[in-house]
């Protein structure tokens, strides 16, 4: 890839990404050493990440890199390093970062924005205490804030019954739908294999898994295969995780700031997220005229990826401008831009899905995302491919499929 312009790379990548859209067949060969099936953030870095070392690798999608009924597309997620106690997270989020942000500089368009996240809560909580301890041993830049300093800094927002902040200047809002794209150009510009295809659910049982059948009926050998399918892994292995992922509908909004007002502009309005006593709520500057949004973080009803409602609910929009009106004073009747209905695919208590399925050895299940997985797509993409490559790995507990239950009690914010 070095011989290539950053312009011509993605194209490369798009032209192949279009001739695999209209393939006929799929058909993996000797060459192949791995399928990795889900093109969302968690399948391409890791296809990446086993590309780069060296491995020939097929990526798979049902519809298209980041979809729109993918937990990995819509216009943008957050990334930032705030989560309490839970380092091994802050970790990989920092980690992450440096990866991203050389993704966007490669990019054509922006794919990071550095706008800096506000956490902010209503007391000296723990969470924000041990947060702030996390962040000073890994040597972040995170600032403490008091709420004097923060109105100053930020008076678009109301921090009346705020004590306290943390402001993460290095973080911000990343692109998703586009990020994931460009990822996927990449790798196919740099001879990875793209194809568009459907799997049928693996046949139970036990050993190595030698192919994987679609539902156009094509069968697909390999010597091991990654499964990053986000809310459909339950219904790919409905006996396996059917009980420990949970899809949840999740609804964001955008509204529409005043006219000739920068004031909610990056630069000028950091992503921010309310605490709230565990309940939170959190938002994005106007990212490219997109409008402000805003969503409540709290788990929806289960949904179905394939035939669930993706209207938008009333009182999801009433609940949000409620609270963006008591925090964003001058928004006020601000009109509403786009709505939008999502998922989140909850474990039991948050913790990412990192682990072989326990009589295949050579099957990979990567997923789990919890709401909060896209920032640490680059740390997952590395972790996963040392899971197949690396006999001596050590992984991480918390990841593995032993580890989640089958109660929804969600303990990583």
């Amino acid at each position: 890839m070095a011989d290539l312009t950053r312009r011509d790379t993605l194209e490369a990548g798009a032209a192949t990404l279009g001739y695999a859209l209209g393939a006929p067949a799929v058909r993996a060969d000797a060459a192949t050493d791995v399928i990795v099936i889900g093109a969302g953030v968690f399948g391409a870095w890791t296809a990446r990440a086993l590309q780069a070392a060296g491995r020939k690798v097929l990526l798979l999608d049902a519809w298209a890199p980041a979809h729109a009924r993918a937990s990995s597309g819509g216009e943008s997620r957050m990334t930032r390093g705030s989560y309490g106690a839970d380092e091994v997270y802050t970790r990989m989020a920092w980690d992450s970062l440096a990866e991203w942000r050389a993704l966007s500089a490669r990019a054509e368009l922006p794919l990071f924005h550095r706008s800096g996240v506000l956490f902010f809560f209503p007391r000296r909580e723990d969470y924000a205490i041990r947060a702030m301890e996390a962040h000073r041993r890994l040597k972040l830049p995170t600032e403490l804030l008091d709420r004097k300093e923060m109105a100053r800094r930020f008076p678009q927002i109301d921090f009346t019954d705020i004590e306290i902040g943390l402001y993460e200047p290095e973080f911000g809002a990343l692109m998703a739908r586009r990020s994931v794209e460009t990822l996927v150009a990449e790798f196919a510009a740099a001879g990875g294999r793209y194809r568009r295809a459907a799997i049928a659910p693996p046949q139970p049982g036990r050993g190595p898994l030698a192919r994987i059948v679609t539902t156009a009926g094509e069968s697909i050998a390999a010597p091991n295969f990654v499964f990053a399918c986000g809310p459909w892994l339950p219904k790919l292995f409905p006996a396996l995780l059917g009980p420990r992922i949970f899809p949840t509908r999740q609804e964001v909004f955008f509204f529409a700031p005043p006219a000739g007002d920068d004031r909610f502009s990056v630069g000028r309005l950091p992503n921010w997220a309310d605490f709230n006593e565990g309940d939170i709520y959190y938002g994005f500057p106007d990212l490219e005229g997109r409008g402000i949004k805003i969503a409540h973080d709290r788990h929806g009803p289960a949904i179905d990826p394939d035939a669930g409602d993706r209207t938008a609910s009333e009182h999801a929009l009433a609940d949000v401008r409620r609270f963006l009106e008591r925090r964003f004073p001058a928004l006020r009747g601000a009109p509403l831009n786009e709505a939008r209905v999502c998922q989140y695919e909850n474990s039991a208590n948050g913790d990412l899905l990192i682990d072989f399925h326990p009589d295949r050895p050579n099957l990979l299940l990567v997923g789990a995302g919890s709401g909060h997985g896209f920032k640490h797509g680059p740390a997952v993409g590395r972790y996963a491919a040392s899971l197949l490559l690396d006999p001596d790995f050590a992984p991480e507990p918390r990841f593995s499929l032993a580890s989640k239950g089958l109660r929804q009690q969600r303990a990583v914010h």
